[in-house]
């Protein structure tokens, strides 16, 4: 049935303005369009923000073919762009990339739609065309930046991957197969099939923890790569949220080997230098020892000797009493062997609490020792309160040898009757301090800040490596080593002094 408003309608359709009106409406348009014979491809028609664009008026556009205003390259033929609108004729709206080119010789990139339209008196193809220049543009750096990007990313140490929220692996870059061992193409696994078992559970926490914020601190792992060969990661990761488009964890990994190889080369070597440091200041002290271990070996043989006569005489209480004697300066040399021994044994670096002033009564005896040799007295000065540091006991021990030694021999060629070397344990600024102080000339003023530097010493003919060795001890156990004139006054007497961190005591 045929209602009043469907009549009203379709009367209003039937009235609607013809092909004036239509070019009103295409000539509002921001858009470019042409019109071109379905059959002669020729020009028919333009509105006029193509008449506006391509710089000439509809009456100048009609004759015109497309070598008047098209870029002059191959890919823009003329027969290129008519087989195109042959297409959309038989196929439907054509979509493609035409460069066309106004009367001033300005080229415009544009993306065209030809789409067939059989009007009343003949049939065209309507060409709609933009401007696409500037997109084209920003396309081809994005372009040249990814091509960058991989190239850059290509020969990287670090590798990148993005871990979904379920623990896949979403995305890894080309460096990061490398790092891992594994081939374009081959299937990556799950992230935890690289680590150590004793890892995987801290991995697990540092990619928990992970925030948007900020990257999490690096840890290093041991990894496995894909083909069986062991190396060293370092990792940090952040969580990542794009919306539509990245969701989960982003990790940087770098393979740090060498590094970690080169740390244990030179843990190796600052302990064997320490050990070497053991013996150099062993061999300083050897004469002491040898006149030490003289007293108690020259009372054995005495003691021997008058055993040997009284069990001729018949003496034997006599006898037995030499013999527990002889026995009793025996075990006194076997303790000073057992003394050196201990100390300068090879150890594996063990660190552990412990009270500074322990450590220095541990090598007190070696210190006076050698002082005894040269007529330097050794004066003790304790703090009252307990000094705990958190260190290698025997690595402290030798800093502490190598500032007295260097302090008596400084004192060998001082006029002054008394000598004295003062070594005293203080608590001072929140941390352990040890004094060692002579009254001694001191050295110059300039040469305080260089003293701990290799090859610089206060003793004549020394080369300082005792004193490198002991700022190399100390920074590592996070401490401080520095030396000032022990009378500040007259700047005579040096005084070095060395500042521990205090730990909890356990």
């Amino acid at each position: 049935m045929v209602t009043p408003a469907y009549k009203a309608r379709r009367t209003r359709i039937m009235n609607f303005p013809a092909e004036e009106d239509f070019h009103r409406l295409l000539d509002a348009l921001t858009l470019c369009v042409l019109l071109h014979d379905a059959q002669t491809k020729s020009i028919v028609w333009a509105n006029r923000a193509a008449c506006v664009a391509l710089g000439f008026s509809l009456e100048e556009l009609l004759p015109l073919k497309a070598p008047d205003m098209t870029r002059p390259e191959p890919k823009y033929r003329r027969e290129i762009g008519v087989a195109a609108m042959d297409r959309a004729i038989t196929e439907g709206p054509q979509v493609y990339e035409w460069c066309y080119r106004s009367r001033a010789g300005v080229d415009m990139l544009s993306e065209a739609i030809a789409t067939y339209v059989p009007l009343r008196e003949r049939a065209v193809v309507m060409v709609q065309f933009r401007d696409i220049s500037a997109e084209e543009a920003t396309r081809q750096k994005l372009r040249r930046y990814e091509t960058r990007l991989r190239e850059f990313m290509q020969d990287l140490g670090e590798g990148v991957a993005v871990l979904t929220p379920r623990g896949k692996l979403e995305f890894i870059s080309e460096s990061g197969r490398r790092v891992l061992g594994v081939a374009s193409g081959e299937p990556l696994g799950a992230v935890l099939d690289y680590c150590t078992r004793a890892d995987r559970d801290r991995l697990v926490t540092q990619l928990r923890h992970a925030t948007s914020e900020q990257l999490t601190h690096a840890q290093r792992y041991r990894i496995t790569r894909r083909d069986g060969v062991t190396r060293w990661l370092r990792i940090t990761c952040r969580r990542v949220a794009i919306e539509n488009d990245l969701n989960g964890l982003l990790i940087h990994f770098r393979d740090i080997s060498d590094e970690v190889a080169t740390e244990e080369a030179r843990r190796t070597e600052a302990r064997m230098l320490e050990y070497a440091g053991r013996y150099n200041a062993m061999g300083e002290m050897a004469t002491a020892i040898a006149h030490e271990l003289s007293q108690p070996l020259a009372a054995v043989r005495n003691f021997i000797e008058g055993a040997i006569q009284r069990l001729g005489q018949g003496s034997i209480d006599s006898a037995i009493w030499g013999l527990r004697s002889a026995d009793r300066q025996a075990e006194h040399a076997a303790l000073i062997i057992k003394s050196v021994r201990e100390y300068i044994v090879k150890r594996e670096p063990t660190e552990t609490h412990a009270d500074l002033r322990d450590i220095l009564n541990d090598v007190a005896y070696f210190i006076e020792l050698r002082a005894k040799e040269e007529g330097v007295r050794v004066r003790i000065e304790q703090s009252g309160e307990a000094l705990p540091v958190f260190c290698e006991r025997v690595l402290i021990g030798q800093v502490i040898l190598n500032l007295a030694f260097n302090a008596v021999e400084a004192l060998t060629q001082a006029q002054d009757a008394t000598r004295i070397v003062t070594l005293a344990t203080a608590l001072a600024d929140g941390r352990a301090e040890l004094r060692v102080i002579d009254n001694g000339p001191g050295v110059p003023a300039d040469a305080h800040e260089r003293l701990f530097d290799g090859f610089s010493s206060s003793k004549a003919g020394g080369n300082g490596i005792g004193l490198s060795l002991c700022k190399n001890i100390v920074t590592r156990h996070g401490g401080r080593i520095w030396a000032q004139p022990a009378d500040a006054a007259n700047g005579s007497g040096l005084e070095c002094r060395v500042a521990l961190p205090l730990a909890s005591a356990t």
